[in-house]
């Protein structure tokens, strides 16, 4: 048997480049998240409007459970607030024509890269082919591989009734999965979706694709314009599968 002298040492330089790959792997993905984005949101909406409710006002009801949570749901009654007056409704608590209810979930999905057809699933995902049944394989590397970024899920549900016959004339509906959140921006992106093409939105299931972010530091700076009537923070466009 050949003497292990130097094994103290080959740890030591394992250990180093294992702190040079994470290190490296940040940064691949602390610069995904500047410059232009695009963020695609899987809408539903169901109307049964013909036109913006009149007057174009609405009384916000707020459950008991999003009341307690006090300002760490201000935040997000913010954007909703935000999203339904680029729609042209004003919040009116004592006289809306209609009740608008909101909510939103919230949730982290560990180990998302190991679902079956993450690219960084180190097993490759199941799969058959001919003359090969079922198997798996290693997709190679060392155990303090880059083992790839977890998935945020968010989601948003607006509904609006009418006040006098208590009927729900509204029902949109959606939600956000991928690496990168940012609340403030994802909600309000989430509430703008969820109105696209409000008051009489395609019926049924589609994705909204938003492009947000800075314009390069290369162009001149627009000259000053007038307020726009929308208070959208993006450019957003639709798609019915």
């Amino acid at each position: 048997m050949f003497p292990s002298i130097h094994t103290a040492d080959n740890w030591r330089a394992l250990r180093r480049l294992a702190g040079v790959a994470v290190a490296a792997s940040a940064s691949f993905w602390l610069a995904g998240c500047a410059g232009v984005r695009t963020i695609d949101s899987d809408v539903q909406s169901y109307s049964t409007l013909q036109q913006v409710p009149s007057p174009p006002t609405y009384r916000l009801q707020l459950l008991p459970s999003q009341i307690a949570l006090g300002p760490q749901f201000d935040t997000v009654v913010q954007q909703a607030q935000a999203s339904l007056a680029g729609v042209g409704l004003r919040r009116d608590d004592r006289q809306g024509s209609v009740i608008a209810q909101i909510d939103v979930q919230a949730r982290y999905i560990p180990d998302s890269w190991l679902m079956p057809g993450s690219p960084y699933n180190p097993y490759g995902g199941w799969g058959m082919g001919p003359g090969w049944g079922w198997g798996w394989g290693w997709r190679g590397g060392m155990m303090w591989r880059d083992t790839g970024p977890s998935l945020h899920y968010r989601a948003v549900q607006l509904t609006l009734r009418d006040v006098q016959t208590q009927q729900v004339v509204y029902e949109t509906s959606a939600r956000y999965e991928d690496v990168w959140v940012d609340d403030q921006v994802i909600y309000r992106i989430l509430f703008d979706s969820a109105l696209n093409g409000f008051p009489k939105p395609p019926q049924g299931p589609r994705r909204v694709s938003t492009t947000v972010g800075a314009p390069s530091a290369e162009q001149p700076a627009p000259a000053p314009a007038a307020p726009a009537a929308s208070s959208a923070p993006a450019t957003s466009s639709s798609k019915t599968p």
